[in-house]
């Protein structure tokens, strides 16, 4: 498909912003019926599937920021003259057709549409069962905007398949794709690696980590501790442990605090040895807990000896998306971030930053949690790959 001009991609995104303001009754009214049908025997799922007045609202948003946004194609990225005259250009591109496959949400039928439209790629939405009717619902909106500016509905495509219709996509695409996005758990993902035939952007577990140095500001700690995993628990960047480190000044008081936040919002507590004679731990039973993400109300707290131990440790089981250190010595936070290998690094921060719309992406088509082809919100500007454009006047080599 042709690029479109910046205008008319910003046009249907203003459009689109118009029209889910507008029939947001029409929205929550078909995700009534989505919630309805849901059994809540998943309370991240639920959580996720649910829209309300606030989804709404960030839905808007996101269209809004993304319109604002400056054209990420056709960025120029190098420029060389070559030594007999050749002019040699490497631009940014669009990839040309991106499939998302996703679980559950339908904000993200608003905001991975209007990256990969704003991106000059056209987007495959292949969602789930659970929330069909509000992605139709929502999908219709984005045809009507396209179909309102001229433009063809073909570059917001709907797939309504179940898992053998999917599969069978996958392994023999009866149009072009270029790049597949699951979003969604690690199933999901291991599915879509396994039958894929182009290239794939992993979205990966969270299962992230906050870090109590022995120099932190105990109060911060509590509040970004009780932040990072009570505030949304069905998000892949909210926390799910915690280690303190041993040389921690009045350790047993913070503990003790600690526990007692965590339980007001009945959080379930599992702990290593250190941590088994307060009452609220239950103790762990396998280390392999260490590796799980938990999408509930649910937390691991351990010890360690030492700034270099917590890098270690996390390091070893972390998914590889965020972690975080409270400490007010500049120093330790420098080398804790420098070597902590996750796609977002915080220093006295709450985990639950790590998202495209906070970091002024406009939203996310997922976090990326490999090295290639992003770390990190998968936003705008990296929905993109790159062309180079030589231009000669008859050399030959």
């Amino acid at each position: 498909m042709m690029i479109l001009s910046i205008e008319k991609r910003n046009a249907v995104l203003s459009a689109m912003q118009v029209l889910v303001k507008k029939n947001a009754a029409s929205i929550l009214e078909a995700n009534k019926i989505d919630m309805d049908s849901y059994d809540g025997g998943d309370i991240a799922m639920s959580d996720r599937l649910k829209v309300d007045d606030a989804k709404i609202d960030g839905m808007v948003e996101s269209l809004r920021q993304l319109t604002v946004l400056e054209d990420p194609v056709g960025v120029e990225r190098f420029r060389f003259t070559h030594n007999n005259g050749m002019q040699v250009y490497n631009r940014t591109a669009s990839f040309g057709t991106v499939m998302i496959i996703y679980e559950s949400r339908p904000d993200v039928t608003i905001e991975a549409g209007g990256i990969a439209f704003k991106s000059g790629n056209k987007i495959l939405l292949k969602g789930g069962k659970e929330s069909l009717n509000s992605n139709l619902t929502i999908v219709k909106l984005w045809h009507q905007a396209l179909e309102e500016n001229g433009v063809s509905t073909d570059w917001v495509e709907y797939l309504n398949y179940n898992r053998t219709q999917t599969q069978a996509f996958l392994e023999s695409p009866t149009q072009p794709l270029d790049l597949i996005v699951p979003r969604g758990g690690e199933r999901l993902i291991e599915f879509v690696k396994r039958n894929a035939k182009c290239p794939v952007i992993v979205s990966g577990r969270g299962n992230n980590f906050v870090y109590v140095h022995k120099d932190a500001d105990q109060a911060m700690a509590l509040e970004v501790i009780v932040n990072a995993k009570t505030a949304k628990i069905s998000a892949c960047n909210a926390v799910d442990k915690v280690i303190i480190d041993e040389a921690l000044p009045n350790k047993e008081a913070f503990e003790m605090q600690l526990l007692q936040r965590l339980k007001e919002h009945k959080v379930t507590i599992l702990g290593d040895d250190s941590w088994c004679a307060y009452d609220e731990v239950s103790k762990i039973q396998s280390d392999s807990v260490w590796y799980e993400e938990f999408l509930d109300y649910k937390i691991v707290v351990g010890t360690v000896s030492n700034t270099e131990a917590a890098i270690t440790m996390i390091n070893k089981y972390s998914g590889g998306h965020s972690a975080s250190i409270i400490t007010t010595t500049q120093d330790v936070a420098d080398l804790f971030m420098a070597s902590v290998d996750c796609a977002a690094v915080y220093h006295n921060a709450s985990t639950r930053f790590t998202d495209g719309f906070e970091f002024g992406l406009g939203g996310e088509l997922a976090i990326g949690t490999d090295k290639l082809h992003q770390r990190g919100p998968i936003g705008l500007q990296h929905l993109v790959t790159n062309k180079w454009y030589v231009h000669g006047n008859g050399q030959i080599r």
